[in-house]
């Protein structure tokens, strides 16, 4: 595998899949977030329930060890229909992608999955249908590409 400087492990790991993160009409935030540990508390606002709560897709890291947790606090807010992608060892040769729901995720990822795993719940993981970006929409007025003919920024000719 290639150690590439400045691309963090969600960034790999969302690529796994080979979709979007976010789709429009569906959801267009990502929360980076982990469980808390032995080692480490989370602060107290920072939750898997209260991030569930805006529902943005949630990037969970260090927490495949507790996946009967993340199920528990997740549904009420998701869904047990809500679909879930497992990346194990992103970028690694030997990486894995499970995808499951909330309700099958434990039985998916089974237990040989410990610690190199990220955790992506959110409605737009494996969407088929969602709106298209409007951004490069041909009748979408930008200002280095305007529609019509005047010119966007007079006295330039452009």
């Amino acid at each position: 595998y290639v150690v590439t400087p400045g691309v963090p492990s969600f960034a790999a790991a969302a690529a796994a899949p080979g979709a979007e993160l976010t789709l429009p009409g569906v959801v267009r935030s990502v929360v980076l977030t982990r469980t808390s540990g032995r080692a480490t508390s989370m602060p107290p606002g920072e939750t898997l329930e209260n991030f569930a709560r805006t529902g943005a897709v949630l990037a969970i890291h260090l927490s495949v060890h507790v996946l009967e947790r993340v199920v528990a606090e997740l549904t009420p807010h998701y869904g047990a229909d809500c679909p879930v992608a497992v990346i194990w060892r992103a970028s690694w040769p030997d990486q894995r992608i499970v995808r499951a729901t909330l309700a099958t995720l434990e039985t998916a990822v089974g237990a040989e999955m410990e610690r190199t795993a990220l955790i992506f719940v959110g409605h737009s993981i494996g969407a088929e249908e969602f709106d298209e970006s409007r951004l490069y929409a041909g009748d979408y007025d930008r200002r280095y590409r305007p529609v019509g003919t005047h010119p966007r920024f007079p006295g330039t000719g452009s």
